[in-house]
Parts: C-alpha cells; structure tokens; sequence
C-alpha cells in the first residue's frame, strides 16, 4: 500500500512537502513516482526518482521548483515543492514500480498507486 500525505492550500510561491509512505507488498525495492491530475486533465509525471536515489527526473514544468528524494530505511518517499504557482493545482499520486532501475514517465507502467492529494495553490 502507498499513503501520500502533506497536501494543502497554499498562497502562490509558497512551499509544501509531500510524503508517500509504503508498506505491505510495497515494501521493497521499487523506483517510485509522484504524478498529478488537475480536472480535466490526463495524469501526468511530475517527478520519479529509482531505488538507489542516484536517478531522478523531472518535468519540464517542475524543474528548478521541485525536489524528489527518498529515505528507504522508513520506506517514504518525499516531494518537495517550492516557488508553487496556480497551475500546480491538482490531485498527487505516487505510485511505485517494480523495476528498480527505471524512470518511467507514463503512467501505466506503475504496479501501484496511493490514494492522493490534494494540492491547492492560490494567485
């Protein structure tokens, strides 16, 4: 099971830090990813980071802005969100995929998902 937490509303330029905790079945070796979905838009990659730590990416959209990283001996994994702007607006998901080296960006590759959230960002 993935449990993503520290969403909220935030004023524009702002900061929030998201947490995926893993547990169950995935705890393990997973590369992980945090995706969004604001209404009426497709799921989309925001950030995936492997099992090592030693790989991440980025979308363009974050790059500069947003930090992924993850602490395996509490099998959590975090998004860091800096300098928030109205159009980060929308539902985060992490999700977590059994190749361990991979930094998928679609989301069917991922074999699990957490619950969301979300994620308001005022002008």
């Amino acid at each position: 099971q993935l449990q993503a937490s520290g969403g909220g509303l935030v004023q524009a330029g702002g900061s929030l830090r998201l947490s995926c905790a893993t547990s169950g079945r995935t705890t393990g070796s997973y590369s992980m990813g945090w995706f969004r979905q604001a209404p009426g838009n497709e799921r989309e990659i925001v950030a995936a980071i492997t099992w090592s730590g030693r790989n991440t990416y980025y979308a363009e959209s974050v790059k500069g802005r947003f930090t992924i990283s993850r602490d395996n001996g509490k099998n959590t994994v975090y998004l860091q969100m800096n300098s928030l702007k109205p159009e980060d607006t929308a539902v985060y998901y992490c999700a977590a995929d059994r190749i361990t080296v991979a930094l998928y960006t679609t989301a069917a590759k991922y074999d699990y998902w957490g619950q969301g959230t979300q994620v308001t960002v005022s002008s």
